[in-house]
């Protein structure tokens, strides 16, 4: 099947990602990296009540979602801020990823629609949408936050492809850094791509796709 469209996720594809971020943390704090990712972000390949699930449905509120999560933290023993370990990421100067950039430059390049599904948060709007152009590089973007649904929920796959102009699954690929949000793609017939901590074989992988 050619593919016609390409789907981003942002957090762990354009920048490092904050799963790492959290898994060095662990370290940090003694305790196994699991356990603090499930503390913070919940049962991530799932749609969940969890805070966090909550946060980037925009259901709750940067500051309630914070002060769940240190309560959580608190009762399994752990004094752990998520705010103060994502800014670490901010404080990094890392900026968005060059390749990914250009990569993205040459799918538009190539005539493929391209858009942007990202699990997100409300009071990060702008700080996010400052690293990328957007305007240059995606047809949509899909802020979770924004439309009331997140990854991996098949819903915001179908929507972002509605976006683009009624896209079948089966012509689009998807890239993202959580490997059940990919499955969850692939599931509704899409071909997924999971971004690692070195995106090159990723991008292979999406040239060979698109070529």
């Amino acid at each position: 099947m050619p593919i016609r469209a390409v789907l981003f996720d942002f957090g762990g594809v354009y920048t490092a990602s904050p799963f790492s971020v959290f898994a060095q943390a662990a370290v940090e704090l003694g305790a196994e990296a699991e356990h603090v990712l499930g503390l913070v972000f919940g049962p991530y390949d799932r749609d969940t009540d969890h805070p966090w699930h909550r946060l980037e449905r925009g259901e709750m509120t940067l500051l309630d979602a914070r002060n769940a999560i240190i309560a959580l933290a608190s009762e399994a023993g752990l004094a752990l801020d998520p705010l103060a370990i994502l800014a670490r990421m901010a404080t990094s100067g890392g900026g968005a990823r060059g390749a990914v950039v250009a990569a993205t430059r040459r799918v538009r390049e190539r005539g493929l629609r391209t858009a942007l599904v990202t699990n997100n948060a409300r009071e990060f709007r702008a700080g996010w949408r400052a690293l990328l152009p957007l305007a240059e590089l995606f047809d949509a973007v899909i802020d979770s936050s924004e439309v009331g649904i997140r990854k991996p929920d098949p819903a915001i796959f179908a929507l972002a492809l509605r976006e683009l102009g009624g896209i079948a699954p089966e012509h689009a690929v998807f890239l993202d850094d959580f490997h059940g949000n990919v499955a969850a793609a692939r599931r509704l017939g899409m071909h997924g791509v999971l971004v690692e901590d070195d995106p090159a074989s990723a991008l292979a992988e999406l040239e060979r796709l698109v070529t």
